[in-house]
């Protein structure tokens, strides 16, 4: 997008409509959706991390965390952008993106990560703690460097890998309430980092064309169909062992267990289905309630948490 000549922009009135559209340029580069989810996810490890009722200190504490995990979720998704633009313009799920389309400049693409991941750092290092916020950071590096440049390019288990990074959210809330990594944390964080796979396979499968243009060696890509949609069924036979674990460990009472047995059964049919008769529309369907299986999944547990502990 070419840049007006500065005295005709001072003096145009459509400047002022122009402003909106700006935002939300920049907003896209956050990824809304994604952040929203993972904010999400780590205000289920703030809640679980305070037995009962939470006071106005925690919840205090709660929002400043979820501020500043935003700000540097979406400092580590703008980063994203910025390092994938050609890539998500050869791609039709991506080539929206405003990087991807030339509508922000690469410096400024990146001067607004820098700022995201400043404002964010700070907030939690000095309103948090400083655990959080070297978790948080060293979240940024997994998700921006670790997994966009480094692994995302070079191996078709990048997804595997780099979904350390997206399954940290509920060890950055446990550790902004309690200043420690508990066993809970680490629970959370494994039935994530297990759900992670099988979530973006089903959609690597109907997006399968989209990756070989890109060059990007995705497992459909790599290793075919077929192979793919057995690692997403073998994947989440170990994910619904996992969703036991927060009853096993004593985190959460049987509502929990009743949602999770049906969630995660209920992912394992659809994963199930698509291995014995794939379809670009059951792999559609499969994704989509892998995002219902994650956030009823957490809702449960956060339900839960308050009918055992008040």
């Amino acid at each position: 997008m070419s840049a007006p000549h500065a005295p005709a922009a001072a003096a145009s009135p459509s400047v002022p409509s122009r402003l909106p559209s700006r935002w939300r340029q920049f907003n896209a580069l956050t990824k809304p959706r994604v952040i929203q989810l993972i904010v999400f996810c780590a205000l289920i490890g703030m809640v679980l991390a305070v037995p009962g009722v939470p006071g106005w200190p925690h919840l205090r504490q709660a929002l400043v965390a979820c501020v500043g995990i935003w700000l540097v979720a979406g400092a580590a998704a703008a980063f994203n952008c910025l390092v994938e633009k050609r890539i998500d313009a050869t791609m039709k799920r991506t080539s929206w993106r405003p990087t991807a389309k030339g509508e922000l400049t690469d410096r400024e693409a990146l001067a607004f990560s820098a700022a995201l991941c400043a404002a964010g750092s700070y907030l939690l290092y000095v309103w948090v703690n400083p655990l959080t916020m070297w978790l948080t950071f060293a979240t940024f590096i997994g998700y921006a460097v670790i997994y966009t440049v480094i692994l995302k390019p070079l191996t078709p288990q990048n997804i595997v890998i780099g979904g350390a990074s997206g399954a940290m959210p509920p060890v950055l809330g446990w550790a902004a309430m309690t200043g420690e990594v508990g066993p809970e944390a680490l629970i959370l964080f494994l039935i994530i980092f297990l759900w992670t796979p099988p979530h973006f396979w089903a959609l690597a499968l109907y997006r399968v064309e989209d990756y070989r243009k890109s060059g990007l060696p995705m497992l459909p890509v790599t290793h075919g169909n077929e192979f793919t949609r057995l690692q997403v069924l073998l994947y989440t036979f170990i994910l619904l062992a996992a969703c036991m674990l927060p009853f096993i460990y004593r985190m959460s009472g049987w509502l929990y267990l009743v949602s999770a047995l049906v969630l995660s059964t209920g992912f394992c049919a659809y994963a199930w289905a698509l291995w014995r008769n794939y379809s670009d529309e059951l792999a559609r369907k499969t994704f989509r309630f892998s995002l219902i299986h994650l956030s009823l999944l957490f809702a449960a547990l956060l339900i839960d948490h308050y009918l055992v502990t008040v």
